[in-house]
C-alpha cells in the first residue's frame, strides 16, 4: 500500500520538505518494506524502551500493595498483592533476563511480553473486584484498577512504531477491555462501559499518531546518518554495519552472498584536468546510474573516494557477473569530455571463497579490483576456478 499524498504526511508529521521523500513514507504504514539496517536500529531503541518501561512498573507495582492491604477486604486485598507481586516478578525478568540479539523479531516479542503482564493482571484483577461489592474509599480504590488499560495504550506513544504494528499491539489492550466486561453483565453500566471503550479507541489512536511521529524522524534522521551526502549511497561507517549484518544472515540461513568492488577508471585524470566540482558530478552520476540499476535488496556503499562496494545479497559468484554486466550494458555514465565512464570491478562470493569474516571477503574483493587494473580496467575479475576475467566491450 502506498502513500496517496506524501506531501499531506509530510505537513501532518511537522516534517520539513526532503526529509521524507514517497517510498520512504510508505514505510510509516508497514515495517515490511524498512531496510536491515533501519529495522536493527529499531529494534535496539525498541528493546531500551521494553526495558524503561518494565523497569518503571517493576517499581511502582508493588508500591500499591500496602494500600490494597490497608483499604481492601480479605481475601480481596491479600488476592490483589500476590498478583501485583507476581507481576513485579515478571516485570523483573524481563529487565534482567531478556538480553536477546538485536531484531525486530525480538523487539516485538520483548513488547508483547511486556504488555501482557498488565493485560491479564487487568483482567484477574477486574475478575476478582467484580465479587465484591466496595463502598467508599475501597469502592474509589477498585475503580482505580479499571485506569490501568489507558495507562498501557498510552505507554504505546514512546515506542517508534508503525500504523500496522500500533493497531497488533493495542488490539489486545481493548479487547481485554470487553473481556472484563463480561464477567460484570448483570450489573455493568454499559454507557459508562463503552464511554471507556471509545475513550480507550481515542487514546490508542493518539498514541499511534505519536508512534508514527517517532518513526518518521527516525526514518529522516538515520537516512542523513548513514548517506553520503555526496552521491547518497550508504557511507562507509553505516555500509560495514549493513556488510556485518548481510554477512552474519547469509552464514546462518546458508544463501549466498556475493560483494563487488569497484573503482572508477582514470578518476584523477578528471580532477586534475576539469577540477573537483566535476569530478564530485562524475561520482554523483557513477552512484545514481548504478542504483537505478540494483534490485530490492542491493546496497550500494562508498567506501572511499572513487571507490564503492556494492552488496549482493542472496546472489552467487555467476549471478553477479550476470547483473554486473546489465549494470554495465546500461552504463555507468561519461567523463566530461564525453568519453565513456568505465570501472574496474572485482567480485568474491562468501561461500564460494569460504571466507568467515565480512573482512576477508572485502579484501579478496579489493586484491581482484586491483587485477583488473593491471591488466588493462574496464573489466571484471572473480575467481579463476568460477569465472574468467571477463573484458567488458564499449557501450554500443
Amino acid at each position: 500500500m502506498k502513500i496517496l499524498n506524501a506531501n499531506w504526511w509530510v505537513k501532518l508529521l511537522g516534517l520539513l520538505p526532503g526529509e521524507l521523500n514517497p517510498n520512504e513514507a510508505s514505510w510509516l504504514l508497514s515495517p515490511q518494506q524498512h531496510m536491515s539496517l533501519m529495522g536493527n536500529r529499531r529494534a535496539q531503541m525498541i528493546l531500551n524502551r521494553v526495558r524503561l518501561f518494565a523497569s518503571l512498573f517493576a517499581v511502582l507495582t508493588p508500591l500499591w500493595v500496602l494500600v490494597d492491604l490497608l483499604l481492601l477486604p480479605d481475601p480481596l486485598s491479600w488476592q490483589l498483592a500476590s498478583l501485583r507481586l507476581l507481576a513485579t516478578g515478571c516485570f523483573a525478568m524481563l529487565v534482567y533476563c531478556y538480553r536477546p540479539e538485536v531484531s525486530l523479531l525480538n523487539a516485538w516479542r520483548g513488547m508483547a511480553m511486556l504488555f501482557a503482564v498488565p493485560t491479564l493482571f487487568y483482567v484477574v484483577s477486574y475478575v476478582l473486584l467484580a465479587k465484591y461489592q466496595l463502598h467508599g474509599v475501597s469502592a474509589a480504590v477498585g475503580t482505580g484498577y479499571a485506569f490501568l488499560p489507558f495507562i498501557l495504550l498510552a505507554g504505546f506513544s514512546i515506542f517508534p512504531l508503525t500504523l500496522f504494528e500500533s493497531v497488533v499491539f493495542s488490539a489486545p489492550i481493548l479487547i481485554a477491555h470487553v473481556v472484563a466486561g463480561y464477567f460484570q453483565v448483570p450489573v455493568v453500566d454499559w454507557p459508562s462501559f463503552w464511554g471507556a471503550f471509545w475513550l480507550q479507541g481515542l487514546i490508542a489512536g493518539v498514541a499511534a499518531l505519536a508512534g508514527v511521529c517517532q518513526l518518521a524522524f527516525m526514518i529522516a534522521l538515520v537516512q542523513q546518518a548513514v548517506r553520503d551526502p555526496l552521491t547518497g549511497a550508504f557511507s562507509r561507517r553505516s555500509g560495514e554495519e549493513v556488510l556485518e549484518l548481510q554477512f552474519i544472515l547469509a552464514g546462518r540461513s546458508g544463501s549466498p552472498f556475493s560483494i563487488a568492488f569497484l573503482d572508477i577508471d582514470h578518476f584523477k585524470t578528471v580532477n586534475d584536468q576539469y577540477g573537483h566540482q566535476q569530478g564530485d558530478v562524475v561520482l554523483r552520476q557513477f552512484s545514481h546510474t548504478i542504483a537505478q540499476g540494483l534490485r530490492k535488496g542491493d546496497v550500494l556503499v562508498r567506501w572511499g573516494g572513487e571507490e564503492f562496494l556494492l552488496l549482493l545479497p542472496n546472489t552467487d559468484c555467476r549471478q553477479s557477473m550476470h547483473a554486473l554486466q546489465r549494470l554495465r550494458r546500461h552504463g555507468f555514465g561519461s567523463r566530461p569530455d564525453g568519453t565513456l565512464l568505465t570501472a574496474s570491478i572485482g567480485v568474491a562470493d562468501m561461500q564460494e571463497e569460504g571466507c568467515t569474516d565480512w573482512r576477508q571477503l572485502v579484501e579478496i574483493a579489493d586484491t581482484r579490483m586491483y587485477q583488473a587494473k593491471q591488466q588493462g580496467r574496464n573489466r571484471i575479475v572473480a575467481n579463476q576456478e568460477i569465472k574468467p576475467v571477463v573484458m567488458l566491450g564499449p557501450t554500443a
